[in-house]
């Protein structure tokens, strides 16, 4: 090869690795300050973080310009600014919120009785209780409290404010027992579960797409003082194109220790953030508390997600429910965009043509098209079982 200085340097600008991070650089890109004037619809702004009102989003959401201000304003916070929101009075619902808790409380108690645990991906195991795949497990075992819980609105824009429309929503819980350790310093899902020697062959521009298919989130179920060990956030860190690298120096994670932030949380708040934000779960010093969140990781219409789930009989399960629930035009998509499959791809083609459009029928609108049609349960279980099979090979 020539040795050239235009093909050295385009070289190390696509292909990164480890060499690729310096603290210095680092601590230059994330010396900034998040002000209220550059967000005008927060409330506040704490240590770098915008904190919002459920209450004054729930009116101005009202209002589709309205809604779609915040949802811009939300993107570039989650884009180029601290890269994180906060919101408070999140659930409107606390009912259903409560709910939802003794769901999570049974399921943990039949994990333990079954001597099954779940294990974590950045803390030691045992520390804390997890569930996998818990939206699945919730909308099968009482689909009138997924139906209440993921009406919320506030969930789905800030979905959509990052990841447009047919996103995939999936719930993990966790609670941190008293005396649970912190996890260490990462990013997420989908190069923050990969090793650097695999992500070392990803292009640059791949690595700036990433955090771009998925959207990190956690809603409050009990009250989150700081010495309960809410998640500690370094605001602005998601903007680092090395980052995936960087996480893992001992430089980086001595850095992240020395300069967090850490932001209590009542119960019904909830935080949302880009999975390249460096964060980690932090230390429950008490010693009667069990701090539990519902981790919500949702994708893309255009990725993967992390976990597989059946939502044909999800959907199911929801349909009657949400037929006998009062709930109003929004609350209803709302629940189904939590639910449902809400891109028409991967599919067969020559069984399911995109037959007066670009694309063939989603699971959700099928759904939507059978609550406006008014269809008995058996109908739409036949509907979906043939569209089902229309995607087969």
């Amino acid at each position: 090869m020539k040795n050239n200085n235009i093909i050295s340097q385009r070289a190390s600008r696509v292909w990164l690795n480890a060499q690729s991070c310096n603290l210095e650089d680092f601590k230059r890109e994330i010396a900034r300050e998040a002000k209220l004037a550059d967000y005008p619809l927060a409330a506040a702004i704490e240590k770098n973080v915008p904190i919002y009102d459920g209450v004054e989003i729930r009116k101005m959401a009202a209002n589709d310009d309205e809604r779609k201000a915040v949802m811009a304003e939300w993107a570039e916070v989650l884009m180029t600014g601290p890269g994180i929101v906060v919101f408070k009075n999140a659930a409107a619902d606390m009912e259903a919120l409560d709910m939802m808790s003794a769901n999570f409380n049974a399921i943990i108690k039949d994990q333990h009785a079954a001597g099954t645990s779940a294990g974590d991906h950045f803390a030691k195991p045992g520390a804390n209780d997890r569930i996998w795949n818990a939206l699945e497990k919730v909308a099968l075992r009482d689909p009138a409290c997924f139906a209440r819980y993921y009406a919320n609105d506030m969930i789905a824009m800030v979905s959509q404010s990052w990841l447009g429309l047919g996103y995939q929503v999936t719930s993990q819980v966790n609670v941190v027992n008293p005396g649970g350790s912190a996890q260490s310093m990462h990013r997420d899902y989908h190069m923050g579960f990969q090793t650097a020697a695999q992500i070392a062959e990803f292009p640059s521009h791949a690595h700036l797409l990433s955090p771009a298919l998925t959207l990190q989130g956690a809603v409050a179920h009990c009250d989150m003082p700081v010495e309960t060990g809410p998640t500690l956030y370094l605001p602005f860190s998601q903007t680092y194109a090395p980052g995936y690298f960087a996480y893992s120096l001992p430089e980086f994670q001595t850095y992240f220790t020395e300069h967090h932030v850490q932001l209590p949380l009542a119960k019904g708040d909830m935080a949302f953030f880009n999975p390249a934000l460096f964060h980690a779960a932090g230390t429950n010093r008490t010693k009667d508390v069990r701090r539990m969140a519902n981790l919500l990781q949702v994708s893309s219409a255009y990725g993967r997600a992390m976990e597989s789930m059946d939502r044909a009989e999800m959907s199911a399960s929801l349909f009657p429910v949400l037929q006998e629930l009062k709930l109003d035009l929004r609350s209803v998509r709302n629940a189904i965009a939590a639910c449902a499959e809400g891109y028409a791809f991967p599919t067969n083609l020559d069984r399911d043509p995109p037959i007066g459009g670009l694309a063939p029928e989603s699971q959700a609108a099928l759904m939507q098209r059978a609550l406006d049609e008014n269809w008995p349960l058996e109908k739409f279980q036949s509907a979906l079982d043939a569209q089902a099979n229309k995607k087969l090979t």
